[in-house]
């Protein structure tokens, strides 16, 4: 009895710290909770909350598109919406309803529909926006709707005390692509520059800067070492080896 015993600590001490080492422990055990048709959500934390919705791409079908909704005192912010109005608000209800939060803050990865699909919703509801000046003069070119604060190079949009920390690291799935890093929980939103682990390819590469976009990644693994868990454009959420398999996509191509 005392060896099954010393061996169920042993094995429960291991997995702790493989999954520790992994820095998404408190994520492997979350359920997901259904927030409409098509659309869920995991809770990562305290105070932010990864969503998938499963939104029709046109010419690419039926594609899981990811957010990030982050909570603090009563306030929300959102990043990147779903693709259309009609889904938006589904999700806005939910953070009302279900975080009994007020969405405050939006801010969009890239100027593509699964990003910003659902800004004209967000602009009746008085959201600010914010997003990169590239993003904003495409929305314009695009005639699309544009996001109300522009950036260049960086930018920290407050939440409460929690810090969204903005940046434009260069071209990647799209020229505008940007990242967010939200330090007090340790959660880098890197959005379709970032590929999950189980993508063989690169995806849409219709208005990418492929060329750019292996030292885009490269700026990013150097500025936020720390970051326990990382959210790409599509797939599964994971940790730093996210980046560094977006990195192994190009050197496979290379060769």
């Amino acid at each position: 009895m005392k060896r099954i015993y010393l061996l169920f600590i042993f094995f429960s001490a291991f997995f702790l710290n493989v999954n520790a080492q992994k820095g998404i422990s408190e994520t492997v055990l979350s359920p997901k909770i259904k927030v409409g048709p098509g659309m869920e959500a995991v809770k990562l934390c305290d105070r932010a909350y990864f969503y998938v919705s499963y939104d029709d791409m046109g010419s690419f079908g039926v594609v899981p598109c990811n957010g990030l909704i982050l909570v603090n005192n009563g306030e929300a912010a959102l990043l990147d919406t779903p693709a259309n109005d009609e889904r938006t608000a589904m999700l806005v209800k939910w953070i009302e309803e279900g975080l009994k939060a007020r969405l405050t803050t939006f801010i969009p990865n890239h100027w593509h529909g699964d990003c910003l699909g659902g800004l004209a919703y967000l602009q009746t509801k008085g959201v600010k926006s914010y997003a990169n000046q590239m993003t904003i003069d495409i929305a314009r070119k695009e005639k699309l709707p544009v996001p109300d604060y522009g950036f260049t190079d960086s930018l920290t949009v407050k939440l409460g005390d929690m810090d969204l920390c903005c940046y434009y690291p260069g071209g990647g799935h799209s020229t505008d692509n940007i990242v967010v890093w939200i330090p007090s929980e340790k959660i880098l939103f890197g959005g379709c520059m970032v590929k999950e682990l189980k993508a063989t390819g690169l995806g849409n590469l219709s208005d990418a800067a492929v060329a750019e976009w292996p030292s885009t990644i490269d700026k990013v693994m150097r500025k936020y070492p720390d970051a326990r868990i990382v959210i790409p454009g599509h797939g599964a959420y994971g940790d730093r080896e996210l980046l560094l398999h977006t990195r192994e996509l190009f050197q496979k191509a290379e060769k």
